[in-house]
């Protein structure tokens, strides 16, 4: 390891009578440099202001963004889209969603309690991506301080409002883990199996050999 050598500075001239005090103030009040510094003030003072004065104002946010979730319903009927399947709670690597069911006179599942314990949720999205009703998707709501745990993390919180729902007063949900309106186009086809043509080796291999000389190898 190569040895670190250390530079040191030549000391700065001390000033000691009262003229050289003066003039080293003069030359510094009156030079260059503070000319500088008072154009870069005077430019910025004058140029638009770029701070958001949040909560007064706010930066859209993105469609995808990852922030408390919502518990959609169909817009046509206003019922909810969860069917109680409990993947989202299996998937969740936080353990924090709490899905408890009994099954119905229909023998469909009928959901209890659906929670989320927000203090544990790390707003991954595995949840909202392995729904296969878009029961469950994420929201922009990031302003969820609160004095008392039990202030959130319920299903009345999360879910929209069956009111909303039958006056289609929301659309549907084109954020983070919803289908891309456009997958059609963007999938590929792919076939269950590739019929490959045979080679002309395989194919000289495969042939089926003179009768009768199989005969004769058996007389013998």
């Amino acid at each position: 390891m190569a040895k670190q050598e250390y530079k040191q500075l030549p000391k700065r001239s001390e000033v000691h009578s009262a003229t050289e005090q003066f003039k080293d103030t003069i030359k510094t009040s009156l030079g260059l440099d503070l000319f500088k510094g008072l154009g870069l003030t005077i430019k910025e003072f004058f140029s638009p202001s770029v701070t958001i004065h949040y909560p007064m104002e706010q930066l859209p946010l993105s469609p995808r963004y990852r922030a408390v979730h919502h518990l959609q319903r169909l817009l046509d009927s206003g019922s909810e889209r969860c069917i109680g399947c409990g993947l989202c709670e299996k998937i969740c690597t936080s353990n924090c969603i709490r899905i408890i069911t009994h099954k119905g006179e229909d023998n469909r599942k009928k959901i209890d309690s659906y929670t989320i314990n927000l203090g544990r949720c790390i707003y991954c999205g595995l949840c909202a991506e392995v729904c296969p009703e878009l029961a469950i998707v994420m929201g922009n709501r990031f302003e969820n301080a609160s004095t008392q745990r039990s202030q959130y993390g319920s299903k009345s919180e999360f879910l929209t409002s069956e009111q909303d729902a039958k006056n289609c007063s929301h659309a549907e949900f084109l954020g983070f883990g919803a289908v891309s309106p456009n997958y059609n186009e963007r999938m590929q086809a792919t076939p269950l199996d590739y019929v490959q043509e045979p080679s002309k080796e395989e194919s000289k291999e495969e042939t089926p050999t003179n009768p009768e000389s199989n005969k004769g190898d058996e007389n013998v």
